[in-house]
C-alpha cells in the first residue's frame, strides 16, 4: 500500500504543481472546480444517493454553484465564504463528539449531509480562487497544500512508530495523538521555511505565520476525521477508487477541504 501511495503521489505532486504554479486564476479556479465536481459526485455516495441518477442530479447541482461563483468571483464575496467554512469546521467539532448524529439512512438525513458538502467544498473553492489571485497568491496556494501534505506524511511516521493512543477509534481507529503531534511538528516547520522563503520577514509575522500553520493542521485533521465519519455511516471503506492507494477525490481531499478557508482567512487576518 505504500508502495502504490508514493507511485500515485510521484505522478501527481508534478501535475499539482503545474496547474497551480502556471495559468491564470480564472483557469486555475475552473480546473478546481471540476476536481470539486468530482468530489461532489463522491460526496453523493457518502450522503446516501447511491444511484447515478441521484448522485448525477447531485453533481450537476454543485457544478452549477461553482459556476455561479466563478462568475461573479469578487473579493467580498470569496472571502465571506472562506470566513462561512471557518464557522463550519468549528462547528463541526461538535458532529465529530455526537458521532451518531444523523447516521440514519433517511431522507432528511441525506438532505442534511448534503448541505454539509456544501459547506465542506464552496468555501474551499472560494478560499482556493481569492488566496489564487493575491499578490504571490499561486505559491500561498502551494504553500497551504504543502503544510497539508508535510502534515499528513508527519502523521503517517510519527503515528506508526509512536502511535498508542487511539484519537477517535469510533471514527477513524488508524489516527492516534501521536500521528497528531507529528502532523502538528511538520506543518509549522513547513509554514516557518515557507514564510521565510515568501519574504514574510516580521517576526511577529512569521510567528503569527507558524501558528496559523499549526492551526491549519488542526483543522486538517477534523476534515480528515469529518470525511471517515460520513464513510462509516455510509459503510463504505473508501469514497472512490480514483487513486491506486489512495481512494477517491475525497480521500485525497478531506484535509484539504478543511485546510484552504483556514488558512486563507488566516493570511488575510495576518495581513499576508
Amino acid at each position: 500500500m505504500l508502495k502504490q501511495r508514493i507511485i500515485t503521489a510521484a505522478v501527481l505532486i508534478p501535475l499539482v504543481l503545474a496547474l497551480i504554479l502556471l495559468p491564470p486564476t480564472g483557469f486555475f479556479a475552473s480546473l478546481v472546480a471540476v476536481a470539486f465536481a468530482g468530489a461532489a459526485w463522491e460526496w453523493a455516495l457518502l450522503a446516501g444517493y447511491r444511484t447515478p441518477v441521484g448522485r448525477g442530479i447531485v453533481t450537476a447541482a454543485a457544478v452549477v454553484i461553482f459556476a455561479v461563483l466563478l462568475l461573479v468571483r469578487t473579493h467580498g464575496l470569496l472571502a465571506a465564504l472562506t470566513f462561512a467554512g471557518v464557522a463550519w469546521w468549528v462547528g463541526c467539532c461538535f458532529w465529530l463528539r455526537h458521532f451518531t448524529f444523523a447516521a440514519a439512512p433517511s431522507s432528511e438525513n441525506r438532505m442534511l449531509k448534503l448541505g454539509a458538502g456544501l459547506l465542506v467544498i464552496v468555501p474551499a473553492l472560494a478560499a482556493a480562487t481569492d488566496m489564487h489571485a493575491s499578490d504571490r497568491g499561486h505559491w500561498w496556494v502551494l504553500l497551504a497544500l504543502v503544510i497539508v501534505w508535510a502534515a499528513d506524511t508527519g502523521a503517517y511516521f510519527s503515528g506508526r512508530f509512536f502511535g498508542r493512543r487511539k484519537l477517535a477509534p469510533r471514527i477513524s481507529p488508524g489516527k492516534t495523538w501521536a500521528g497528531v503531534y507529528g502532523a502538528l511538528v511538520a506543518g509549522a516547520l513547513v509554514a516557518w521555511v515557507g514564510g521565510l522563503l515568501l519574504g514574510v520577514e516580521s517576526g511577529a509575522r512569521l510567528i503569527g505565520l507558524v501558528i496559523l500553520g499549526v492551526v491549519t493542521v488542526a483543522v486538517a485533521v477534523v476534515g480528515d476525521l469529518f470525511e471517515s465519519l460520513m464513510k462509516r455511516h455510509a459503510t463504505v471503506k473508501d469514497s472512490g477508487n480514483l487513486f491506486p492507494g489512495h481512494g477517491g477525490l475525497l480521500d485525497r481531499l478531506d484535509s484539504v477541504f478543511a485546510a484552504l478557508p483556514v488558512f486563507a482567512a488566516g493570511k488575510l487576518l495576518l495581513g499576508l
